[in-house]
């Protein structure tokens, strides 16, 4: 099934210039819409800014089979005009990615490798990519994976493209599945201690109870139900609280509630760590999402003294604001070494958003 609508084929054109760029060895700064521009360290190499290779008027989606539940899309498509034509058949991406402004792009989508509050129970986006369509460092578009699960041919390749933040080459085309959107969603919200809401996400977690959504915010759980109707209402009765209003889910999703005041001028942290963690012993502001096992942290902490905690407990800290000089953990030894080899692999020049990550990648 053909999608009508804006589609341009910009593939030849990129290429051209990543085959450029390789023979002069410039570096190249990938850009979508940019709503993700903060997310990580700045493109250049010693000093010098890298060149811009927007993938945005690369765009259209290619193939949809609904059936079928899956969905093929060129990167520079708006994620905006992506979801749409998912929910149109009643279907959506379940890792439930943040868009973060209204030019967000799939492309960027899956570089940054950001997902919602469905995370947890539905999976990570790596979990949704059946296959993509790589630009390589000689300027040759590749394809890895397929549109089928059972298609294992470079599908590892292509879940490598998902969070890698285009340091391992130029995504020109994504192959999605899909799941069916929930027949029932209703929200609760639940006034009670952070401690008694731990324990019973912790006691939730052993039952067969249709969650997809848990945050603590304001001295209060919020849950999300979705499944059959009968069970979202049997579960919500049994449960209790408050009804919640609004659109709580797509606000805590796109960083808007007022706990991401752009005002505050604290540095914004986000905390991965093992569920059932408990409070850990660190000085500012906390958003418990993931029913814990992603923490959002408003704190002026040195980074090093805040990453020690996470590290202790398991755990890994990203900073989410511009102006820290290494947002991200750093790699063990061992993994920094491994990182090192593939980049080296797959971009021998170093042309593809060098530094992104890490200074030395």
């Amino acid at each position: 099934m053909n999608i009508d609508g804006q589609q341009r084929d910009m593939t030849e054109a990129l290429c051209e210039k990543v085959r450029q760029a390789n023979a002069d060895k410039t570096p190249l700064r990938i850009e979508g819409g940019g709503t993700k521009a903060f997310y990580g360290r700045p493109v250049s190499v010693k000093g010098v800014e890298g060149e811009a290779l927007s993938t945005r008027e690369h765009c259209g989606i290619t193939h949809y089979d609904p059936v079928e539940l899956v969905i093929t899309v060129r990167a520079g498509t708006p994620l905006a005009q992506f979801e749409a034509a998912l929910a149109e058949n009643h279907q959506q991406l379940g890792c439930e990615p943040p868009h973060f402004g209204s030019t967000a792009t799939v492309g960027g989508m899956v570089a940054a490798g950001l997902s919602g509050p469905r995370r947890p129970w539905a999976g990570a986006v790596r979990d949704f990519v059946l296959g993509t369509r790589l630009i390589t460092h000689e300027g040759k578009s590749l394809r890895f994976g397929g549109e089928v699960m059972k298609n294992v041919a470079g599908y590892d390749l292509s879940r490598l493209m998902v969070g890698a933040q285009g340091t391992l080459g130029v995504i020109a085309e994504v192959s999605f599945k899909v799941l069916p959107k929930p027949a029932a969603i209703h929200s609760l919200r639940l006034e009670m201690p952070l401690e008694k809401a731990f324990q019973r996400l912790a006691e939730w977690g052993r039952e067969p109870l249709p969650l997809t959504a848990a945050a603590y915010h304001d001295g209060a759980l919020h849950l999300r139900l979705e499944g059959g109707k009968s069970s979202v209402a049997a579960t919500a009765a049994r449960l209790g609280g408050d009804e919640l209003q609004g659109r709580f889910w797509q606000e805590l999703r796109e960083q808007r509630l007022r706990f991401f005041d752009s005002q505050d001028s604290r540095p914004l942290w986000r905390l991965s760590l093992p569920n059932n963690t408990p409070t850990l012993a660190l000085d500012g502001d906390v958003l418990y999402d993931w029913a814990g096992a992603q923490r959002w942290l408003r704190s002026d902490m040195a980074p090093d003294r805040l990453r020690e905690e996470v590290a202790r407990a398991k755990g890994h800290a990203t900073c989410f604001t511009l102006g820290v000089a290494e947002p991200f953990m750093p790699l063990a030894p061992t993994v920094a070494k491994y990182h090192k080899r593939l980049k080296e692999r797959l971009d021998p020049h170093g042309i593809f958003n060098p530094g992104r990550l890490y200074a030395e990648l």
